[in-house]
């Protein structure tokens, strides 16, 4: 960042409106009444340069995408597509689901292939270690329909924790959600990142699943997306994203 005596760099209030936030004269009534940030320091002087290659710009807390060359992409991936980009065993993967898009896109962790739901594709290396990384706890939430009467004691236990062979497990939140025939829907809500972790869990429960689908993964929500459709994030959940991924790291020195 430089200040407004530097003609080096990009007049904040234009980096602003570039970025899709508002218009420029409503970008500076921002920057004016102290709600845009530049790596984390409140900015109210107009005259204000950034490089948007290296500075990190939010407005009213939320994060601003100022490199255009990233794109992030939600995918609602069917039953039957291993969350790979290319599959050595020739199993369908998810590259169908990329051609519209001329950057090359990589998943951010995976799905088993018979586990559908949300999907995160981007071209943002460090925005998914963020995301993928257990250590900074972004929740995932599952709906599983599983095999018997699930208990409410049953549900308890799940957030007291289980054990597997790996280690115990707990859910940070469980619901059940519906009890139908032989048949249960539960809600888990987790951050851990191990393979098949929920079919695992219910298994050791004594409720196998049936089918699962992840509905949520941070702040990102699967909606009415089709299965097998994917769309570009909005605005809103491109800034909530990025938001999440800076908090989990230090700004860069200004």
């Amino acid at each position: 960042m430089t200040d407004g005596t530097d003609a080096e760099g990009v007049r904040l209030q234009k980096v602003l409106a570039n970025a899709g936030v508002a218009s420029r004269r409503v970008c500076e009534q921002y920057i004016v009444e102290g709600r845009v940030r530049v790596n984390g320091r409140v900015v109210t002087e107009l005259g204000t340069r950034i490089d948007p290659a290296v500075d990190l710009v939010d407005v009213d807390g939320t994060a601003v995408q100022l490199d255009s060359t990233k794109r992030y992409v939600l995918l609602n991936k069917p039953t039957g597509v291993v969350s790979s980009m290319k599959d050595e065993k020739g199993r369908p993967d998810l590259r169908r689901f990329t051609k519209e898009w001329p950057e090359r896109l990589y998943n951010v962790g995976r799905l088993d292939a018979e586990t559908s739901g949300l999907l995160v594709l981007t071209n943002d290396g460090d925005l998914a270690h963020v995301l993928a990384h257990p250590s900074f706890g972004v929740t995932k939430v599952y709906i599983a329909k599983v095999t018997g009467r699930v208990s409410p004691q049953t549900i308890a236990a799940l957030t007291r924790g289980v054990d597997l062979e790996d280690g115990p497990i707990a859910a940070d939140k469980a619901r059940l959600l519906d009890v139908s025939g032989g048949t249960s829907l539960v809600e888990l809500t987790l951050h851990s990142g191990r393979n098949r972790i929920v079919r695992r869990m219910m298994a050791a429960v004594g409720h196998p699943v049936v089918e699962l689908v992840r509905r949520q993964f941070g702040p990102l929500h699967l909606g009415t997306l089709p299965a097998g459709r994917a769309r570009e994030l909005t605005t809103v959940e491109r800034g909530a994203l990025l938001t999440l991924a800076r908090e989990a790291a230090p700004p860069p020195a200004s």
